[in-house]
């Protein structure tokens, strides 16, 4: 069992950065696939990046050279960084994890926050 929480939505200029944060807890937490989705108001939950537990990386094509996602094992921690953000990038940011293998589609990850808000202003 996997507990997530994450932490680090606001709101924010068109511009702007914000860093996101994903403290996991549990048995095993570094060996799982962390991920983070988003979900705008109305719209289906959308891969945004992942991290395995091998440190392999995969984003998203409309968040390639803005965010980045790492990991401090150490400190069971995932983070996202968000830089140049546009109001496109309004949603609400969820933090997941799930077993080795699982890919970018939602309903492979079995551990989900709670989300936090992000808001690009224009």
């Amino acid at each position: 069992q996997v507990q997530l929480e994450d932490s680090g939505g606001g709101l924010v200029q068109a511009g702007g950065s914000l860093r996101l944060s994903c403290k996991g807890s549990g048995r095993n937490f570094n060996e799982y696939v962390v991920a983070w989705f988003r979900q705008a108001p109305r719209k289906e939950h959308e891969f945004v990046a992942r991290v395995s537990s091998g440190g392999r990386i995969n984003y998203a094509d409309f968040v390639k050279g803005r965010f980045t996602i790492s990991r401090d094992s150490a400190e069971n921690m995932v983070y996202l960084q968000m830089d140049s953000l546009k109001p496109e990038d309004t949603a609400a940011y969820y933090c997941v994890a799930g077993e080795s293998g699982v890919g970018t589609l939602p309903w492979e990850y079995d551990y989900w926050a709670q989300g936090t808000v992000v808001t690009v202003s224009s």
